[in-house]
């Protein structure tokens, strides 16, 4: 392990930064800087090999349970069978990941997360597979994630200098959303060519190069003494507490729920599909709706070179989110397609914004024995947000119908996130 690299990362801008800036193409194409930090090149690559491989799982899980039951109240009971662990372990995860050697930890869950993996391998390679069985590992596997996530990020403040935060979030935002569209993909090519049962076996075989790649990183101990009962429910609660005694933690947080429960409007997609967009194929037209957002947001990433030097985080925090409900209103207000995959993607390109600035400011405003606290709601809270919003548009489009639903909600994020920012100037005047 190269112990030469620095736990807490440079927190100088390097020559380049301070003699104006990039030109030309580099100063709009994604920005790379942090790819040049052996630590953090370490940790992104191992994302690069894992955002594939964990959406081969994520499609193989729904399939076999439904070709085992045949029903999709099946496959939405397993979704529901993963949340609750997911939430319980990423906050817990939180207050572990500020109590102890984040290395260790991420070598620890990684390593489950590939057990599981591969025990999902197993059982299907038995068959003909039990749905109580598939759950029960569905359940571990998310509760192991949920310990992962929130110490893989708090890392990344370790890792490299404050002002390279957005863009090292823009870099593994990226991966991410590349794997949502590039796995399901992948996994639909290969199941009629090798079966379900080895798209486990790859995923397996991808979080080995994670473990490995972690296993290369330098120790992340705590910077301060840890506190007695810092990794139980005392920790989890002083997290909560932190947060609502810092505007800028609260306000970066009730943006994203403001944001996703209000104007995330996937539930919706079927029924836009059904009937407002018929004429261009149901098929087609959903494929195109929930793909049009992940597209618009790696459209973002690989472009962040435009923004990722921002220094006021918090208007970028408050005019992406401003943007995202312009574009999500404008996509209720199309009774075209292409219009509104266009309005679509560009409510991607705004929520990868506001994700890089989320991200960067939960990891800058908050104290290292807090960041892994703050990144375990933070797991909670992208997790959530779009199921409330399956929730509340689902009704919303039953009584109003979904185009007034979807054009409302947009709006209502506007309306909310501009009178929270002028309630609360705290957010208006962060910067790095």
């Amino acid at each position: 392990m190269d112990t030469s690299e620095s736990s807490t990362g440079p927190r100088t801008s390097d020559g380049e930064q301070r003699k104006g800036g990039p030109r030309g193409r580099r100063r709009w194409a994604m920005d790379t800087r942090p790819l040049r930090r052996p630590a953090y090149r370490r940790l992104w690559a191992s994302t690069v090999v894992t955002a594939v491989g964990s959406q081969l799982t994520a499609v193989a899980v729904p399939k076999q349970i439904y070709d085992i039951t045949g029903s999709s109240a099946w496959v939405g009971a397993a979704s529901l069978a993963g949340l609750l662990p997911l939430i319980v372990f990423a906050l817990w995860g939180g207050a572990i990941a500020d109590s102890m050697d984040r290395r260790k930890l991420l070598l620890l869950t990684n390593t489950g997360i590939a057990v599981t993996s591969l025990l999902f391998w197993v059982q299907a390679v038995a068959g003909p597979g039990s749905v109580w069985t598939l759950m029960l590992l569905l359940a571990l596997q998310q509760a192991f994630w949920g310990l992962n996530a929130p110490a893989r990020s708090a890392s990344i403040a370790r890792l490299v200098p404050a002002d390279e935060l957005p863009a090292a979030n823009a870099l593994g935002s990226t991966v991410m959303q590349t794997g949502q569209i590039a796995g399901p993909l992948l996994a639909g090519a290969l199941i009629p060519v090798i079966g379900l049962a080895e798209l486990y076996l790859i995923d397996a075989l991808a979080l080995c190069v994670t473990v490995w790649a972690v296993y290369r990183l330098p120790a992340l101990p705590p910077l301060t003494p840890v506190k007695a009962g810092s990794a139980g429910l005392r920790g989890v609660l002083e997290g909560f507490r932190y947060i609502s005694g810092h505007a800028v933690l609260l306000l970066s947080f009730l943006a994203d729920i403001v944001a996703m429960v209000l104007g995330m409007p996937r539930a919706l997609f079927p029924q836009l599909a059904s009937e407002t967009y018929a004429p261009y194929g149901e098929g087609f037209a959903l494929g195109l709706l929930f793909a049009a957002i992940p597209l618009g947001a790696v459209l973002g990433g690989l472009f962040s070179g435009t923004f990722s030097r921002a220094r006021r985080h918090g208007w970028m925090v408050i005019g992406s989110v401003v943007v995202w409900g312009l574009a999500v209103a404008g996509f209720g207000l199309s009774d075209s397609l292409w219009p509104a995959v266009a309005f679509l993607a560009l409510a991607g390109v705004a929520d990868m914004v506001s994700m890089v600035f989320r991200g960067a400011i939960l990891l800058s405003a908050a104290t290292d024995e807090m960041r892994g606290r703050m990144q375990g709601v933070f797991t909670v809270v992208v997790a959530g947000g779009p199921r409330l919003a399956d929730v509340l548009h689902g009704a919303a489009g039953s009584v109003l119908g979904p185009r007034t639903a979807v054009a409302g909600g947009g709006i209502l994020v506007v309306v909310v996130m501009l009178a929270l920012a002028a309630a609360v100037p705290a957010l208006r005047r962060y910067r790095i």
